[in-house]
């Protein structure tokens, strides 16, 4: 079996690494100074339990490469713990309330109509914008942003969960598209969505390659979001009776009602109860198939990475990659996100760029409003006066300089505020 390095290991490698180059990465007064282009990796429902994050049991080095060639963020922290909601607030730099930004299917153009979204700020400033696979949740939504028709691979009829099996496309075909919670098909990574998606990424590449406009090129990966769907080679990486399970199954002592769901998003599926608790195998073999997603998509990503590297085009382009908000393995009894625990709203988050140095963590408290500020300071462009979150990028020279007090988010009708020692929130009613 093959493993990723640790993240003392890494760090250490990335460091000697750093100190003998004197490329692009070797300080923040090198960058180039022609624009930069981006590379915007977005992964849905990725939890930050990586090995650079301190965390040994998922399988993922090419994340763990990319972390130690910048700084990764291991206190950053979503809005919303939930897809649509979370993104919206991420690309328009604004953060949620109790009527915007609320729940999976928020469109950015209804909540806050005529924002300038991050892509469009690009574009406006001479960037060649173009969205692959899952960036919004709705591909037509920030009209305007783009320079192309965002792109997402073809799937047939009902199948939009994507299933290669017969079987499990009968069972999604007679169930509304809600078939079995996870699919393990010997097959190739192109054979389902993201591997299509690293393909459509690295021929854009490509042909970017010979434009005269930097890029902005954004691609969003579906893994690990359910169903776990992933080819069988990567769930052969792990022994699963070796996959550790959560440690606090059950829910916290004398939590609000409030604070706990039925993990209504997965009890959708065909092979799990409507109610009540799994049993100790079919846990386990849910959280085998989130780790074979998760290895499974970072293999997609090491193949943008690399066809960047290929094509020369490393060196003068920032790449960021965060995930939109974690996910629940069993902790507290949940599954899924969708509550207010740091497993739902710690997310991960690192940045390369020309002239950072690599193989940094930064502590500091940053979320996800953050994001475009920081990539506004990163490419040289002055910022909308919208924005609601604060610039990381002198993080990214002192990453554990004294930073934000407090971070914040909520969900539904809970309000999280995170500070260096305290979690706090707090749930009301439909009053207020």
């Amino acid at each position: 079996m093959a493993h990723s390095l640790n993240r003392r290991d890494f760090l250490r490698t990335a460091a000697v690494a750093t100190l003998a180059s004197t490329g692009p990465f070797a300080s923040l007064s090198a960058a180039p100074k022609k624009k930069p282009n981006v590379l915007f990796i977005a992964v849905d429902d990725l939890r930050p339990q990586l090995n650079c994050f301190g965390h040994q049991h998922m399988i993922s080095p090419n994340l763990d490469r990319l972390a130690s060639e910048g700084v990764i963020f291991s206190r950053s922290y979503c809005q919303v713990p939930v897809c649509g909601a979370s993104r919206a607030s991420l690309l328009s730099g604004v953060r949620p309330t109790r009527n915007r930004f609320v729940g999976y299917d928020t469109w950015q153009d209804k909540d806050l109509p005529g924002a300038v979204s991050l892509p469009r700020h690009f574009k406006n400033n001479g960037y060649h914008t173009i969205s692959n696979g899952k960036i919004y949740h709705h591909a037509n939504d920030a009209k305007g942003s783009w320079s192309e028709q965002p792109w997402n691979p073809e799937v047939a009829g009902k199948n939009w969960r994507d299933y290669v099996s017969q079987a499990a496309q009968q069972i999604a075909a007679d169930n509304d598209g809600k078939g079995p919670a996870y699919e393990c098909a010997d097959v190739q990574d192109s054979q389902y969505r993201d591997g299509k998606l690293a393909d459509k990424t690295m021929a854009d590449l490509k042909r970017l390659k010979d434009r005269d406009d930097p890029f902005f090129l954004a691609v969003g990966f579906w893994k690990p979001h359910l169903p776990f769907n992933a080819p069988k080679k990567y769930w052969d990486m792990y022994q699963r009776d070796m996959i550790p399970m959560a440690d606090n199954p059950v829910p916290p002592k004398d939590a609000p009602k409030a604070a706990i769901h039925n993990w209504g998003e997965l009890r959708g599926y065909a092979n799990i109860p409507p109610r009540g608790p799994l049993s100790d195998e079919d846990a386990r073999t849910l959280v085998h198939g989130y780790y074979a997603c998760v290895s499974y998509t970072d293999a997609q990503i090491g193949r943008v990475l690399n066809q960047l590297n290929e094509l020369g085009l490393r060196e003068n382009t920032i790449v960021i990659l965060w995930g939109d908000h974690g996910w629940n393995l069993r902790e507290h009894g949940l599954w899924c996100k969708h509550c207010n625990f740091d497993t739902a709203m710690n997310a991960p988050l690192m940045v390369s760029a020309p002239g950072v140095k690599g193989g940094q963590e930064s502590k500091a408290l940053t979320e996800f409003v953050d994001i475009y500020p920081s990539l506004c300071d990163l490419a040289g462009l002055k910022k909308p006066d919208h924005l609601e979150g604060q610039s990381f990028f002198p993080l990214l020279k002192r990453p554990n300089a004294p930073w934000k007090k407090a971070v914040f988010s909520r969900y539904m009708n809970g309000e999280s505020i995170r500070t260096d020692r305290y979690i706090y929130s707090e749930w009301h009613d439909k009053q207020g």
